[in-house]
C-alpha cells in the first residue's frame, strides 16, 4: 500500500503494511490500555476501571502530572516491544521528555515489572488503584521517570542529557540497543545539541547501538518548539549534517501511524544489525551513519480535542492536565469521563482488573522486558575493578617537603594499569585535557577514541585510535552524560577536568547526586560505581590563564548535596592522591570530588604516612608541630596543596622569630571531617574536633577554596569564633603563584602576620616582626612585577626539616 504525506494524517513513505490486521488490533488495544492508565494516574483516586459512573469524589484533590508526551512515549514503547519479541533484542528505554512518566509507567505496569518491584500495586483493580494513587501524590512518585521507575536510568528532571546517557549505556555493551526518546523541547538545550555528535564515538564492533527517536509534538509548556516549526527539508538536513540517517513517521491517524511506526522502527533495527554485522565480520571499526527516527505526532494525542472552545490536542494546552477544572465544572467532569471511556477499558481488562491474556502476551518476558532489563539496574551486572596495588606507584619521599613532583603524574600511571586490567568496563573521560592534566600515561594502555577522519600528522603524537578507551570532547556536558550512563549500567570511570570549568556540569552533578540519594531508599536498586571527578588545573596555579580560570566554587555546590552521597578530598601530595584515588575507585553510590593540581608541588608524605593520613582524613603533622605534651598557642590548618605549602612556610618564619611559640599544624584531606558527626558520616565528634582545634585558641585555616565554606562546615563547633579562614577572594589576573597567593592573603607572610594578630602575647611584642614580614611581602610582589617570576628563594622554598 503506497501512502503520500498528508496534513496531520498521513505518513512519509510506506510500501507495505508490517502488521497483520490481528497484530494491528492488539497493538492498538495495548496502546489504549497504556493511555487509559496514563490518564488514570493523573485523575483517579477510586473507581479505577470505571465500573460505575464517574463521580466528583473519585477525582484526586490535586491534579498533577503531564499528559502531553505520554501517548507518544507509550506508542514508541509498545512498538519496541514487538521487535524485542521478534528479534530477541536486549533493549533499554530512555524517556527524555521531562514529565513523560505516565507514558512509561503504564507499560511497566502492564508487563508486570511494577507489581514485582512494588507488590502492593498488583495486577488487579486494587493494585491499579494503588498505582494510580501513588502518582504525583504525597509520599508517592514524581512525574518524571525517577529512580522509583523500573527500567529507568534517566529521570529527565533537567532536560538535555538523554542522548549522552544513552551513549554511555551503549559503550562496551555490544548486544544492547538503547532506544532514547528526545523531547522536542529538550532538543533546544545546549547539552542535547552537542550530544548528537556522540554518534562519532560509537564503535560498532565493541559497543551497542543507540536509536534516537525525536518526539516532535510541537510544543513546550506554552510555546512552539523550534524543530517542529522548521521545514521537513531543513530538519532532515540538520540531522544528516550531524551524521545521522533520519527516518520520518508523521501523522495522527492511529491505524496509519501504527503501520508506519512498525515498518520504520523495524527497518532501523535491521539497519543497525547490518552495520554491526559488517563491522564485526571485517574487524574494522569505522564511523557509521546510524539511523534515527523523527516521530511527529500531536501533543496530547487522542486526548480531549477542545476544552471550552479552546484547542487542546495538538496544542500546548495538552502539556499538563488537559481538563484541570473538573472539580469546579460539571461539564469538565463529564468530558473527562467521556475521554477515559473512549479507551474502552472494559475491552482491555478482565473482571479482576487484569490485562487480557491476548494483550499480556504482547509484552516481552523476563529480563527482555525493558522495565526489567538488568542494564537499567546497573549494580546487578557490575563487576568490581581489578586494581593494581596503588603503593607500587608511590613517589619516594626521603625527607618531607624537600623534593617536588607533579601530583597527577603518578596517578596517570596508576590509571594506565587500571585500564590495562579492565579493558571492557573502565574508561577515562576528559575535555581535551588528559595530557594537560598529566594523565597521558593512560595512552600507553589505550588511545583516544576517534572514528572520524584521520590525517597523516595524527600519527605524530595524536594518540588516536578507533578502539581507544579515553573519551575526549570539548563538551563537559556530553562527557558527564556519557560517564553517568556508563556508571548507571554497571561500569566504572574516571573524569578529570579544569577546576574553573567543572561548573559547566554543576546541574548535571546535582541531578546525579539526587538520583543516587533516591536510590538509597530503594532496596531493589543495586549499588553502582561512584562518580569520580578529579578537579585539577586549580585556582592557585593559573599563571597564564588569568582571572577567568580562577574559581574553586564547585566545592560549594557539592556541599549542598546529601551527606550520604558526596565526598570531597584535597590530598596535599602525590602519594595521598594515589591513596584517595584507589579508595574512590573501589567505592559505590558516591560522588567523589578530588581536588589536586597538576603542576609540580612539594612532596610531604611517604606512602605509609599517606595511607595513615588519608585513612584518618585529618591529622596533626608532627614534623611541623612543636606543641607535643602541651596546649598550643595557635593552630595552623590547611586543605589543599598550595595552601599547605604556604602554611608550612609561615610556620618556619614564625619559629625563626618566636622560638617559644607553640604551634600545632593540622592538614585536612577529607573536607567533611570538619562537620559534626551528626551531619555527615565522615564528620568528627565534637570531642575529637575540640581535641584537635582546642577549645579557645586561635585557629588560622588556609583553605583551597572560598573561605566561607570552612565557616559553614564548622559553625557549630565550640571554638568556631576563633577560627579565621584564608581562601580565594576573587583577586587575580595574570599573576605569579606567590603574587596570586598574596593578593588573596593565603601566602606565608599574610598567615604569619595573622598569627601575630591572633596570639595575645604577640600582638604588641610581634609588631616589629610583622613590619618585617610586610616589607618582605611587598618586595616579593615588586620582584614579580619587574621580573615576571617569583623570587627563586620563594618559588624554590623547601621545608628545612
Amino acid at each position: 500500500m503506497e501512502l503520500t504525506k498528508g496534513p496531520a494524517t498521513g505518513a512519509t513513505k510506506r510500501t507495505a503494511d508490517r502488521l497483520s490486521p490481528d497484530e494491528l488490533r492488539k497493538i492498538d488495544a495495548y496502546w489504549r490500555a497504556c493511555k487509559y492508565l496514563a490518564a488514570g494516574m493523573i485523575y483517579l483516586r477510586s473507581n479505577p476501571l470505571l465500573r460505575e459512573p464517574l463521580k466528583l469524589e473519585q477525582i484526586k484533590q490535586r491534579l498533577l502530572g503531564h499528559w502531553g508526551s505520554s501517548p507518544g512515549l507509550s506508542f514508541i514503547y509498545i512498538h519496541l516491544n514487538r521487535l524485542i519479541n521478534k528479534y530477541d533484542l536486549d533493549t533499554i528505554f530512555m524517556a527524555g521528555p521531562g514529565h513523560g512518566a505516565p507514558g512509561v509507567l503504564a507499560p511497566a505496569y502492564l508487563e508486570g515489572t511494577y507489581s514485582e518491584v512494588y507488590p502492593n500495586k498488583g495486577e488487579d483493580a486494587e493494585g491499579m488503584l494503588e498505582f494510580f494513587k501513588d502518582f504525583s501524590f504525597p509520599g508517592g512518585i514524581g512525574s518524571h521517570c525517577t529512580p522509583e521507575t523500573p527500567g529507568s536510568i534517566h529521570e529527565g528532571g533537567e532536560l538535555g542529557y538523554s542522548v549522552s546517557h544513552a551513549f554511555g549505556a551503549a559503550f562496551d555493551n555490544p548486544d544492547l540497543l538503547v532506544a532514547v526518546v528526545v523531547g522536542d523541547g529538550e532538543s533546544e538545550t545546549g547539552p542535547l545539541a552537542t550530544a548528537w555528535h556522540s554518534n562519532k564515538f560509537l564503535n560498532p564492533i565493541r559497543d551497542g547501538a543507540v536509536l534516537p527517536i525525536l518526539h516532535l509534538n510541537g510544543y513546550k509548556i506554552n510555546n512552539p518548539t523550534i524543530l517542529s516549526r522548521i521545514s521537513h527539508e531543513e530538519l532532515e538536513s540538520l540531522f544528516e549534517g550531524y551524521g545521522w540517517t533520519p527516518h520520518f513517521v508523521e501523522g495522527s491517524d492511529p491505524e496509519i501511524m501504527h503501520q508506519e511506526m512498525a515498518a520504520t522502527l523495524e527497518d532501523c533495527v535491521l539497519e543497525i544489525r547490518r552495520i554491526q554485522k559488517e563491522a564485526r565480520a571485517s574487524g574494522k571499526a569505522t564511523r557509521a551513519r546510524w539511523p534515527m527516527i523523527v516521530l511527529r505526532s500531536p501533543k496530547g494525542w487522542t486526548g480531549p480535542k477542545e476544552v471550552d472552545g479552546h484547542k487542546v490536542e495538538g496544542f500546548w494546552r495538552a502539556h499538563q492536565v488537559p481538563l484541570a477544572g473538573v472539580r469546579e465544572n460539571p461539564a469538565h467532569l463529564k468530558q473527562l469521563e467521556d475521554w477515559l471511556r473512549s479507551y474502552r477499558p472494559e475491552e482491555l481488562f478482565d473482571k479482576k482488573g487484569r490485562l487480557l491474556p491476548e494483550l499480556k502476551a504482547l509484552a516481552p518476558k523476563g529480563f527482555r522486558r525493558m522495565s526489567a532489563n538488568p542494564h537499567a539496574n546497573g549494580g546487578r551486572v557490575r563487576r568490581p575493578l581489578r586494581l593494581p596495588n596503588f603503593r607500587d606507584y608511590a613517589i619516594k619521599v626521603e625527607k618531607p617537603g624537600q623534593a617536588t613532583a607533579e601530583n597527577t603524574r603518578p596517578l596517570g600511571r596508576f590509571l594506565r594499569d587500571v585500564m590495562r586490567q579492565n579493558m571492557e568496563n573502565f574508561r577515562v573521560f576528559g575535555p581535551d585535557e588528559t595530557t594537560s592534566n598529566k594523565l597521558d600515561a593512560v595512552y600507553e594502555a589505550s588511545k583516544k577514541l576517534w572514528l572520524a577522519d584521520y590525517l597523516p600528522e595524527d600519527a605524530d603524537g595524536g594518540e588516536l585510535a578507533p578502539d581507544g578507551r579515553v573519551l575526549e570532547m570539548l563538551s563537559e556536558h556530553t562527557l558527564e552524560g556519557w560517564l553517568e550512563g556508563y556508571l548507571l549500567t554497571g561500569r566504572h570511570g574516571f573524569f578529570s577536568t579544569y577546576e574553573s570549568f567543572v561548573h559547566v556540569i554543576d546541574s548535571m552533578f546535582n541531578q546525579h547526586a539526587k538520583w543516587l540519594e533516591s536510590c538509597r531508599g530503594l532496596s531493589w536498586r543495586a549499588p553502582v560505581s561512584s562518580l569520580n571527578l578529579l578537579i585539577t588545573s586549580t585556582v592557585w596555579r593559573q599563571d597564564h590563564n588569568g582571572f577567568t580560570h580562577q574559581d574553586p566554587g564547585f566545592l560549594d555546590v557539592v556541599v549542598n548535596k546529601s551527606p550520604d552521597i558526596c565526598r570531597i578530598y584535597l590530598p596535599p601530595d602525590a602519594n595521598s592522591l594515589l591513596c584517595v584515588a584507589d579508595h574512590c575507585l573501589k567505592s559505590t553510590n558516591y560522588v567523589n570530588v578530588i581536588v589536586s593540581d597538576k603542576q609540580k608541588h612539594l612532596q610531604y608524605l611517604t606512602m605509609d604516612q599517606a595511607i595513615t593520613h588519608c585513612t584518618k582524613g585529618i591529622s596533626i603533622w608532627p614534623q611541623a608541630s612543636n606543641d607535643e605534651g602541651t596546649e598550643p598557642d595557635v593552630v595552623l590548618a590547611s586543605a589543599g596543596d598550595i595552601p599547605t605549602k604556604e602554611a608550612l612556610a609561615a610556620i618556619v618564619m614564625l619559629r625563626e622569630h618566636f622560638p617559644s611559640l607553640k604551634i600545632r599544624f593540622i592538614n585536612v584531606v577529607d573536607l567533611f571531617k570538619l562537620t559534626p558527626s551528626s551531619e555527615h558520616p565522615h564528620g568528627l565528634s565534637d570531642r575529637d574536633f575540640d581535641g584537635l582545634f582546642t577549645l579557645d585558641k586561635p585557629v588560622v585555616f588556609n583553605f583551597h577554596g572560598y573561605p566561607w565554606m570552612i565557616h559553614r562546615l564548622t559553625y557549630r563547633r565550640t571554638n568556631h569564633s576563633n577560627i579565621h579562614v584564608r581562601g580565594y577572594k576573587e583577586k587575580g589576573n595574570i599573576n605569579t603563584p606567590l603574587d596570586l597567593a598574596i593578593r588573596n592573603q593565603i601566602d606565608r607572610f599574610s598567615l604569619a602576620m595573622d598569627v601575630i594578630d591572633r596570639v595575645p602575647a604577640l600582638r604588641v611584642a610581634g609588631a616589629p616582626v610583622k613590619e618585617k614580614l610586610r616589607d618582605m611581602q611587598i618586595d616579593c610582589q615588586s620582584y614579580a612585577y619587574e621580573q615576571g617570576i617569583d623570587k627563586p628563594e620563594m618559588d624554590q622554598w623547601t621545608w628545612p626539616g
